[in-house]
């Protein structure tokens, strides 16, 4: 009997009708024995488990709906092919089997009853994003897409390939073992210094932490100003210079910038003892007073990205508290100053998981970077785990040549102490945004003294700086500020060159800062196109005059030491 028939659609029925009957008995059931006494530590969540309760309106609405949508999806799927509107169930190999498409169906709408009864759950709101996240979790990697014995469209290309494909995939899984992650692309593509990160220039300095690089001029003349860059420690530079057509660092220098950038070092076990104190004062403000003496200039023009824009803010603002203001101009991308809206992340962080880290690595360690990468990957299972997972290993593909994705599988690691504090002092207290609270390199900070003209990016899909903890900097801040805000996440917002012609973004000229994001962007326009020829332009009007540039790296007792991208980003975690 095969499922193109009606009497096996008739055989199925009465088994359908119990697990219809019993169905959501059982998802309620499940949610009942959650054990969320061992979710809680992976979460960062206290050891002893809430208990549930529900809202009872909102649950017998739910049972509604469930039982509604189970009895209409019974019927399309006896007409043949229920209809599944998700890209893990697109190809047509999924619709041409009735079997799959209604397994397709039927998991996903217990996936949005399942997700229903996670915001259904009477309890504070980090408790209940702490389910819903746990609940996410589980149904994506239940996902029947995930099994060979369940995807239609695997099983397709294993029996026109004759096995090949699955053949293919064990070697694609025993490849993704040895290295200890899962390709996202084909690295074997990329060599860094060779097809990314290959804007010229040389390092000027180096010390323990990171390698100064000066790139050279493309123009001949720069601005007096040089600008110096501040990338993000938790992952490596060239994400700002990849390929040249969608290099940040070259269009920089393609404008008249003089610029310098920080390769940080990948942390090993002699510098598990530094913290960020140690990033903020003997990398942050001695590439900040190297980068002065190399050009002559009194005053820089400063970028900070993610992580090293929060690096640039607290080493702006020590040097402010000792009477120094050397930033001309800050650039804040995708960076928290105020942390009160982290988004997704909140989950992870609570008192118990600070403390925690503080007593694993709060006084030597590392945290490794492949932690933090799977960290990362989950918080979109699908899009980043579970794709690769299917088309590695059930399908047998070799991931196309991506150079962004090549970074992101190039991870770094993190001193511990360094990591503890930033926990504690951002995620869990928010100390840097109250005046006077934090302390960094000995003094007490405020960044109410940060008065330079600032320029700073959201992007409004972003997962990691929800658009609203971006624009959370404007309030921080007390210089005359520029909000800018782009299309998609928190790399692809950034990454996005003019010559693209790709994704829009978002300005508002009246100069007026409400509260909340939403209500900024209801007086925005939008623009089509990079926001990086808007990012030029006022950096420009910061930049001073243009003078001539320079024939040769460094200055003075700072020669080359080698050219760019240097030694320390090619180290491997």
């Amino acid at each position: 009997m095969t499922p193109d028939t009606p009497e096996f659609w008739a055989q199925s029925a009465q088994q359908f009708q119990q697990s219809l009957s019993d169905g959501w008995s059982k998802a309620f059931e499940a949610f009942q024995n959650m054990d969320m006494g061992a979710i809680a530590p992976r979460l960062g969540a206290a050891a002893s488990a809430p208990e549930i309760h529900f809202a009872p309106e909102k649950l017998q609405a739910l049972q509604q709906q469930y039982l509604e949508e189970a009895a209409k999806l019974w019927t399309q799927g006896f007409q043949g092919k229920p209809p599944v509107a998700d890209k893990r169930f697109a190809a047509q190999a999924w619709s041409e089997n009735p079997v799959a498409a209604f397994s397709a169906a039927a998991y996903l709408l217990n996936t949005r009853t399942l997700m229903g009864l996670a915001d259904a759950v009477q309890t504070d709101a980090k408790t209940r994003a702490r389910i819903r996240f746990a609940v996410e979790q589980l149904t994506a990697a239940a996902a029947p897409s995930n099994f060979m014995v369940f995807n239609a469209d695997a099983q397709k290309k294993a029996i026109e390939t004759k096995g090949e494909s699955v053949a293919r995939g064990l070697t694609n899984l025993i490849h993704d073992m040895r290295q200890g992650h899962v390709s996202m692309t084909d690295e074997s593509i990329f060599e860094v210094g060779k097809n990314v990160a290959t804007t010229e220039g040389a390092v000027v300095f180096e010390n323990e932490l990171f390698q100064l690089i000066e790139y050279k001029p493309l123009t001949a003349k720069v601005y007096e100003k040089p600008f110096l860059l501040v990338p993000p420690c938790i992952n490596k530079f060239y994400i700002l210079d990849l390929q040249p057509e969608n290099s940040l660092i070259r269009y920089a220098v393609s404008q008249g910038q003089r610029t310098f950038v920080i390769s940080w070092r990948n942390p090993d076990a002699s510098l598990a003892n530094k913290t960020w104190d140690n990033y903020v004062e003997d990398a942050v403000i001695k590439a900040i007073a190297v980068t002065q003496e190399i050009s002559g200039a009194k005053s820089i023009n400063t970028l900070g990205f993610c992580v090293g824009g929060t690096l640039l803010g607290c080493a702006l603002a020590v040097l402010a508290a000792r009477g120094e203001k050397p930033a001309s101009s800050a650039t804040f991308l995708t960076s928290f100053l105020d942390f009160s809206d982290t988004g997704v992340l909140d989950v992870f962080i609570d008192e118990s998981f600070v403390n925690y880290r503080e007593k694993e690595m709060g006084k030597g360690g590392l945290m490794k970077g492949n932690d933090l990468a799977s960290t990362f990957s989950f918080l979109r299972p699908n899009d980043l785990v579970w794709n690769y997972v299917v088309g590695n290993y059930l399908k047998g593909e070799t991931p196309p040549a991506f150079d962004l994705l090549y970074w992101n599988s190039d991870c770094t690691n993190l001193p511990g102490p360094f990591y503890a504090w930033y926990l504690r002092n951002t995620y869990l207290e928010n100390r840097l945004v109250k005046p006077g609270t934090a302390t960094v390199c000995g003094v007490k900070i405020d960044l109410r003294t940060l008065d330079m003209p600032v320029y700073i990016y959201g992007s409004r899909e972003d997962h990691i700086v929800p658009i609203g903890g971006a624009y959370a900097s404007t309030r921080a801040l007390t210089g005359k500020r520029r909000f800018v805000m782009g299309a998609s996440g928190h790399i692809a917002g950034v990454i996005n060159p003019p010559s693209a012609k790709k994704r829009s973004h978002w300005t508002r000229e009246d100069g007026n800062f409400p509260k909340t994001h939403a209500e900024w962007l209801a007086g925005a326009t939008e623009h089509p196109g990079s926001w990086w020829t808007d990012w030029s332009t006022w950096l420009k009007s910061h930049a001073g005059k243009q003078v001539a540039a320079p024939k040769t790296y460094g200055k003075g007792k700072y020669k080359s030491i080698e050219p760019a991208p240097g030694r320390y980003v090619k180290v491997k975690a």
